[in-house]
């Protein structure tokens, strides 16, 4: 019995021992892991403050990774550069990095509680904030610390008894009873084990490659937004309105515009633009007087210069829209008609969301009155502004 108690504790210290054994080499997996050279280390750990049970698919870039459950972990080694990961099953969860050679990046993955189906929130953290956790997380597909392997047996301790002769009745009913004892009839073989659901769900294919491209392709683009005024000067400067002839103040006062435009970073653009100007009318001879308010509606196309880097970016463009005309004061009426404008100027970025914006602008646009009048509005000018991107 002495020698029974004695092996206990010491069959427990070994299993602990496994254990921590166990427990260890993940964590030196986990948080000692260095990325090839030339390569990239992403850590996908899953951390719940509520656990839930469901575990989702990992995704990098095309590469299915596993299912995660909560507490365990994946390293996914990618090239340098933009990396793109999901995770969900019909939920999906996005989270883009950029990635740099022999860097390791950590992403913790947190699942929402009580919703049906399973969403998660991922997000990058640094590698203080998730060595704790990967401290006490397992890697995908390993086994629960819980189910380390059990205790060997414990010898039973044989104690010598003295044989004790049995009676002869006993034995023939035990002799008899292997006779009485009929083959039993065969049973049927059981049946072929199911396969596991997470091997069905690991040969899905990976995401179409069309995806992944289309959503490069969005990063590309770009919003900005421009606000300008200057100085802009009519080129028809003498009219006839009404049978009247009239002169026109040259240079227009207020001025200014409005513009928001797609930028892509290899230097295209698109965009659509609201520019006014406003020009007093006089007639020699006459007493009257009048304004003449001018709105352009443009939709504008333009390439900019320089790339993406740098703070210089000339450009030029071209635009195509309408242009409309109201009277006031003595005068009164309107008109409307195409319009079309060139441009060129140059942005200076400073940074990635603000820059200097000049431009030189022609637009010519001859617009017609109620009565087939046609009054020119066409014009140029030098403009100053601001750009801000998104």
């Amino acid at each position: 019995m002495n020698r029974l108690r004695a092996l206990l504790p010491k069959r427990s210290l070994l299993a602990l021992a496994a254990a921590c054994g166990l427990q260890c080499a993940w964590n030196a997996h986990a948080q000692l892991a260095t990325p090839p050279a030339g390569k990239a280390l992403v850590i996908l750990y899953r951390n719940d403050r509520q656990p839930v049970a469901a575990k989702v698919p990992v995704i990098a870039n095309a590469d299915r990774l596993g299912e995660m459950g909560n507490r365990e972990f994946v390293n996914a080694v990618v090239n340098p550069g933009r990396t793109f990961l999901r995770v969900g099953d019909r939920i999906l969860t996005t989270l883009a990095l950029q990635t740099a050679p022999n860097q390791r990046y950590f992403v913790l993955v947190e699942a929402v509680p009580n919703l049906t189906p399973v969403r998660v929130e991922m997000r990058e953290t640094t590698e203080a904030a998730a060595r704790n956790v990967l401290a006490q997380s397992r890697p995908i597909g390993a086994a629960p610390i819980a189910a380390a392997p059990s205790r060997a047996p414990v010898p039973a301790v044989v104690v010598p008894v003295p044989p004790v002769p049995a009676p002869r009745a006993p034995v023939a009913a035990a002799a008899a009873a292997p006779a009485a004892a009929a083959p039993k009839p065969a049973t049927a073989p059981p049946p072929p084990a199911q396969p596991r659901r997470f091997s069905t769900i690991a040969r899905e294919p990976p995401p179409p490659q069309e995806e992944e491209d289309e959503e490069a392709e969005l990063r590309k683009w770009r919003i900005a937004v421009i606000a300008k005024t200057g100085r802009f000067k009519l080129a028809s400067t003498t009219q006839t309105i009404d049978n009247l002839a009239s002169t026109y103040d040259a240079s227009s006062k207020p001025v200014f515009g409005f513009e928001a435009e797609f930028r892509h970073q290899d230097g295209f653009a698109v965009g659509g633009e609201l520019f006014y100007y406003k020009n007093d009318i006089t007639s020699p001879g006459a007493t009257f007087q009048g304004q003449q308010t001018v709105i352009s509606g443009m939709l504008n196309g333009k390439y900019y210069f320089g790339g993406q880097d740098g703070v210089f970016h000339p450009f030029v463009g071209a635009g195509a829209g309408f242009a409309g005309a109201k009277f006031g004061g003595d005068i009164s009426g309107k008109s409307g008609g195409p319009g079309f404008q060139g441009m060129l100027g140059a942005d200076l970025r400073f940074g990635s969301s603000f820059g200097l914006y000049l431009e030189y602008k022609y637009l010519s646009s001859t617009t017609s009155a109620a009565n087939n009048q046609k009054i020119k509005v066409s014009g140029s000018g030098l403009l100053a502004g601001v750009s801000i991107g998104f």
